[in-house]
């Protein structure tokens, strides 16, 4: 159900958009004490809650907060390159692992990668999500069609895979959960109401579970449902996009 490797590789990522993974994970991929170096500077400049999910914190704005309102669209689009330029300021004079992660899915991907565009606009990348100790992740899924229903852009992804890259860990918990199932759009929403999520209660054992180390990189399906456990004194701080897939001759695109 998972893939573990030293460096991300074609094969990995084909094995995971094609669906014989649920999800690839590369050890160390930012060096451990570097990681903790970037958390604290990244930390230290504070943070703030998602607009609809505020048991969650974070550093700069995911597209799925705009829930497709022009105002917050509008703040969206206005503050991309601001907020990508942001995550490099906190990271120096290291390399942003968000940088790095670009440049690597493009080495890797035969067609390369690049910045995905919406609307004739280019999209956001790098979101920081902070969880602090004590708080579950609720089960959700992500879905761009979802988030962006009037575009062909969104809807011609034939895989949509979550990346995230933990520079911070609990000492215990704070595990990745993945279940092998997919809800309705229609079906999540009703189960989870005015939430972000729902109880991963409600879906029964969860089919993968992976505790990442700071430093690694995961990536799954994030159509699949997921969740994260909570942890136990440490907060839980990633860095994380969106990479999706339009077929092998296609260059993957990211986006947060």
């Amino acid at each position: 159900m998972v893939i573990e490797l030293e460096r991300l590789e074609y094969g990995a990522i084909e094995r995971l958009v094609g669906g014989d993974v649920l999800a690839v994970c590369v050890r160390n991929f930012v060096d451990e004490d570097i990681a903790a170096k970037l958390s604290g500077q990244i930390m230290g400049h504070g943070f703030q809650k998602y607009l609809n999910a505020p048991s969650i914190g974070r550093i700069g704005m995911a597209f799925y907060e705009a829930e497709n309102q022009p105002p917050l669209m509008a703040d969206y689009f206005e503050s991309v390159f601001d907020n990508i330029d942001e995550l490099r300021k906190r990271c120096t004079p290291y390399v942003s692992p968000v940088d790095l992660l670009r440049c690597v899915l493009d080495e890797v991907w035969p067609a390369g990668a690049q910045l995905e565009t919406l609307y004739g606009r280019k999209m956001y990348v790098g979101l920081s999500r902070v969880v602090k100790p004590g708080v579950t992740f609720l089960a959700h899924h992500d879905i761009f069609a979802k988030d962006a229903p009037d575009s062909f852009q969104a809807r011609s992804l034939q895989a949509q895979m979550a990346a995230n890259i933990y520079l911070s860990m609990p000492s215990e918990g704070g595990a990745l959960q993945i279940w092998d199932q997919q809800l309705s759009a229609e079906a999540f929403d009703e189960m989870r109401g005015d939430s972000y999520g729902i109880d991963p209660a409600l879906l029964g054992e969860a089919t993968l579970e992976v505790r990442p180390n700071a430093g690694d990189l995961i990536l799954f399906n994030s159509r699949r449902m997921h969740a994260v456990t909570a942890g136990s004194d440490n907060i839980r701080l990633s860095l994380s996009c969106f990479v999706g897939y339009r077929g092998p001759a296609m260059p993957l695109s990211f986006w947060s």
